[in-house]
């Protein structure tokens, strides 16, 4: 079982340092200089690389590689939803249920026999 964990929890903790690398500039550096927020989003990249590199190459001798994808995909969209609501003070709209809808028929057809 640890096997199949394991890589959706260093994918866990690697979206949130990417989510952040990628957005939490605009809240905390939008008065900074652009190079300035861009190094220091390169500086948190790294931990998320330093989780997700390993993330895949354990996920990927447990799972195909589309569904190591779309289980990055669904990562991502929940760790943004909370990102979103919780550091950027945002209101998830009736659009993130619609888009989750998507996502879940993703893993649906990506996770069914063939």
């Amino acid at each position: 079982m640890a096997r199949f964990a394991y890589p959706i929890m260093l994918l866990l903790i690697s979206n949130i340092f990417m989510t952040y690398a990628w957005y939490g500039h605009l809240k905390h550096l939008g008065s900074k200089p652009l190079l300035f927020a861009i190094l220091v989003s390169w500086g948190i990249a790294f931990f998320e690389y330093c989780f997700q590199v390993p993330a895949n190459r354990l996920g990927n001798q447990v799972y195909t590689l589309p569904q190591l994808k779309i289980i990055q995909e669904v990562i991502t969209m929940t760790i943004f939803a909370g990102f979103s609501v919780i550091v950027m003070k945002e209101k998830l709209s009736a659009n993130y249920l619609w888009a989750s809808c998507c996502m879940v028929g993703a893993v649906f057809f990506m996770f069914r026999g063939n």
